[in-house]
């Protein structure tokens, strides 16, 4: 799953507390979430970047999740009506090239022109992003492509309804000099468009803060 968006000004201090030690642990004790790892805008916008690792889309569309969903804690509730410009996707990943993860990420954002798709997802699988992670300073390259709608819901209610995610590229590195210039890594936006992609956004990140579903159980058999 992946989500993009801004949060008010006077409310980013408070919705990155929140986010760090209630959010991101009430997600991951949902069975089916591996990980979640919040992104901040380095270049673009928007300022956040969130992704959910899951075993499978079925998860995104789980009655424990959708229960979460429509039963916000009180401080969900309070940090809600500050999002802006929501955009989520649940996807799927058509291409996954190279290990790990960087702490630095580019971020492209697009839908491909009608008729395109087949053409603009083999050259991307078949020609770009094989090569790119053995470039110095880079380590994945992942195309991600929206598979499914997200039900409405009340946490959608209150912050406003959601946009979604035609397709995307998350392209991560140790070192944000091999990220700096998108033509050269043959990501820029006309480079994209020549090859079928429309309404291309941009955006360079770097990690905030993760957690894996492993360690929010750690902590919980600790406690017992």
């Amino acid at each position: 799953m992946l989500l993009s968006f801004d949060v008010l000004p006077q409310a980013t201090a408070e919705h990155d507390h929140w986010h760090t030690h209630e959010h991101l642990p009430e997600r991951l004790s949902i069975p089916g979430f591996l990980r979640g790892t919040r992104w901040v805008a380095l270049r673009g916008r928007p300022r956040y970047l969130v992704l959910y690792e899951v075993a499978g889309l079925e998860t995104l569309t789980s009655p424990p999740y959708l229960e979460r969903l429509n039963h916000p804690s009180p401080w969900t509730a309070q940090i809600m009506p500050h999002y802006r410009d929501m955009r989520r996707g649940f996807c799927a990943v058509s291409g996954s090239f190279g290990l790990g993860q960087g702490y630095v990420a580019a971020l492209l954002r697009f839908r491909p022109a009608e008729g395109a798709a087949p053409a603009l997802r083999h050259w991307l699988t078949r020609e770009l992003l094989p090569g790119l992670p053995e470039r110095p300073g880079l380590g994945g390259a992942h195309l991600l492509e929206g598979a499914a709608t997200p039900a409405m819901t009340t946490e959608q209610r209150i912050r406003g309804a959601d946009a979604g995610i035609d397709w995307a590229l998350l392209i991560s590195g140790y070192e944000l000099a091999a990220l700096a210039d998108p033509v050269s890594l043959g990501l820029a936006p006309p480079q994209l468009e020549a090859h079928g992609a429309c309404d291309v956004e941009h955006a360079l990140y770097r990690i905030d803060y993760t957690l894996s579903a492993r360690e929010v159980g750690a902590r919980g058999e600790c406690r017992c």
